[in-house]
């Protein structure tokens, strides 16, 4: 199988470096943005733990005193414009994972316009310091002062193949490029990173269960060990959240994977069970579903050594003036 995708992987290869070769040279335009620009991407189709990471971030440039605001594509959502995002917008517009990043209180933005979702932005909050682009690390139209790439830790970079062959939207040799690599899970030195990239790692921990009905009502594992448990999960990687829960102590009657982003309504939860948990990224699709049985896992990003600091040096150090 692998040879018969050779030429289109090939063929692919091709044109994603032609394509980044015409906006270095300067062939295709690159806008710049009057703050920086900060990419939180991936060269591997599918999650590998971005949104978690932003999440982290925003809270700690907040308590840093830095405002930041995100631009995100807002896969899943409808939306044809630019379009600013509140913690109550709905899903089904913007789509799952601004309205998480929007959650942290700080400004936010979806577009398939990038540029547009940044002008956008700026134009309704002119005192940011400094925007993270969650994804967009092929999206080279947009300038960037600094790209971070999350890699999965487990996964690493698949059989190392670009699309259609594999799951690597470039070659591995792209990551020699970028200011620094996040490692999400698993074990960083089993990975054959590149030499002289700064290497983060990052670690998802899981906060306490709370009901979707009522978010005060909270549970720790053993709290479920006498009910029937299902796990649901439309994320990019749902196996690890359901290896999650089980290393939490939970023994589930099942697991659901859906694929990542789907449209979640109250007909997708099972009926012949005393608990359904959820991610928070799954919950927010559920804002409208008042249901007793709905329980979500939030889990929190924790970064060796800190991120946000060692942002704002390299910023200050490309930039040239302190971001504050």
């Amino acid at each position: 199988m692998t040879a018969l995708l050779a030429l289109p992987e090939g063929l692919f290869a091709l044109l994603a470096a032609l394509r980044r070769l015409l906006y270095r040279c300067g062939l295709k335009t690159v806008t710049t943005l009057p703050v920086p620009v900060v990419i939180i991407g991936n060269i591997n189709v599918g999650g590998v733990g971005k949104t978690p990471l932003t999440e982290t971030l925003l809270r700690d440039f907040a308590a840093l005193g830095v405002k930041a605001g995100v631009i995100s594509r807002g896969y899943g959502g409808s939306h044809t414009a630019a379009t600013l995002v509140s913690a109550h917008t709905p899903a089904s517009l913007v789509g799952d994972e601004p309205l998480l990043l929007a959650a942290t209180g700080a400004p936010v933005a979806v577009g398939r316009d990038r540029i547009a979702a940044a002008r956008l932005l700026l134009q309704q909050h002119p005192d940011l310091d400094l925007m993270l682009s969650d994804d967009g690390l092929q999206h080279y139209a947009l300038g960037r002062s600094l790209e971070i790439v999350v890699l999965d830790g487990e996964r690493g970079l698949g059989n190392g193949h670009l699309l259609p062959a594999g799951p690597l939207r470039e070659a591995p040799s792209r990551l020699r490029s970028v200011d620094a690599l996040v490692v999400n899970g698993g074990q960083a030195g089993a990975l054959a990173l590149p030499a002289g990239v700064p290497v983060f790692r990052q670690t998802l921990a899981p906060g306490a269960f709370y009901r979707a009905a009522n978010p005060a009502d909270t549970r720790q594992a053993q709290d479920f060990a006498a009910e029937r448990v299902v796990a649901l999960a439309g994320i990019g990687n749902p196996q690890r959240f359901f290896d999650t829960l089980l290393r939490l102590g939970l023994t589930l009657q099942r697991s659901i994977a859906l694929p990542d982003h789907h449209p979640l309504a109250a007909a997708d939860l099972p009926q012949d069970a005393d608990a359904v948990i959820v991610t928070a990224k799954d919950a927010v699709k559920l804002q409208c579903v008042n249901h007793a049985r709905l329980w979500i896992l939030p889990v929190a990003a924790r970064l060796e050594p800190d991120l946000a600091p060692w942002i704002l040096s390299r910023l200050k150090e490309t930039n040239g003036r302190k971001i504050s």
